[in-house]
């Protein structure tokens, strides 16, 4: 079976267990996420392991991994939503379908780009520029609907910094170790990336007191990701230019002004 196959085979598997997942009583839909959790793992394993080796290129089962259990939250968090209650039994299977779509499509999408990463790792490969911008805008969407989850729940603000933490530390290794691409993780990947998680726990533990919606909250937090993860690439890359800095802070000053002026200050 070629690589193609395998990424074709992997990716209508772990469609047609988020399909199933969808129909499943309530009361079991925790554990069914977990272990859709740990199937998208071995799924994933199988799709790529020619490329992984015991070494850092089991980084790249980060994002199919993170990807199926993020969009399997959101989706849980929609399906409680009003919005989805007050829709037709045709139109909730309809937007179903769709949601299945877009995530083969994403899980497609996510073995091309870590099959690049570790074939990368080997030796050049035109293809990677191109799956740094794949892998870039894919890990923004899976720290969105993780973050998104994570508000939520309404937890306490310690917890929702440390589960922040302990989400956005694999995030911004995968995405640093993707620039990087050797055997180990360096020191600078791995301190770089503890240190930035750290920053997005405590934006996390601050927007928990603010009068905000979740989603506001979870693009807030994302935008945080976004900047350290994009300065961090650009000075693995040795292109941290002054334009880059400045381009990154304009968008979250933007968002974090946005999120300001739409706060409910008033209670």
């Amino acid at each position: 079976m070629t690589k193609r196959q395998k990424f074709v085979l992997g990716s209508v598997l772990l469609a047609t267990g988020f399909f199933a997942i969808q129909f499943l009583d309530f009361s079991y839909r925790y554990s069914s996420i977990g272990g859709f959790i740990l199937f998208s793992l071995l799924v994933s394993f199988f799709a790529l392991k020619e490329g992984l080796g015991r070494n850092a290129t089991l980084l790249t089962l980060v994002l199919p991994v993170f990807f199926a259990a993020g969009t399997q939250l959101f989706y849980l968090g929609l399906e409680n939503s009003g919005f989805f209650t007050s829709l037709s039994p045709t139109l909730r299977l309809g937007l179903r379908l769709i949601l299945v779509t877009a995530y083969t499509l994403g899980a497609y999408a996510l073995f091309l780009t870590s099959n690049i990463y570790t074939v990368a790792a080997a030796r050049t490969i035109q293809l990677l520029r191109a799956a740094h911008a794949v892998g870039f805008l894919l890990t923004l969407v899976v720290a969105f609907f993780i973050f998104n989850a994570i508000f939520s729940l309404r937890l306490d603000f310690w917890v929702n910094g440390l589960v922040a933490v302990l989400a956005s530390t694999p995030l911004f290794l995968q995405g640093f170790w993707s620039i990087d691409l050797e055997h180990t993780v360096s020191k600078n990947v791995l301190y770089t990336s503890i240190g930035l998680s750290l920053l997005v726990g405590q934006m996390a533990a601050m927007l928990s007191f603010w009068p905000i919606t979740v989603v506001v909250g979870s693009l807030a937090v994302t935008t945080v990701l976004y900047a350290g993860l994009g300065l961090g690439q650009a000075n693995l890359q040795q292109r941290l230019f002054e334009k880059t800095i400045r381009e990154y802070l304009i968008v979250g000053a933007v968002v974090f002004a946005t999120m300001f002026l739409t706060a409910s200050w008033g209670g």
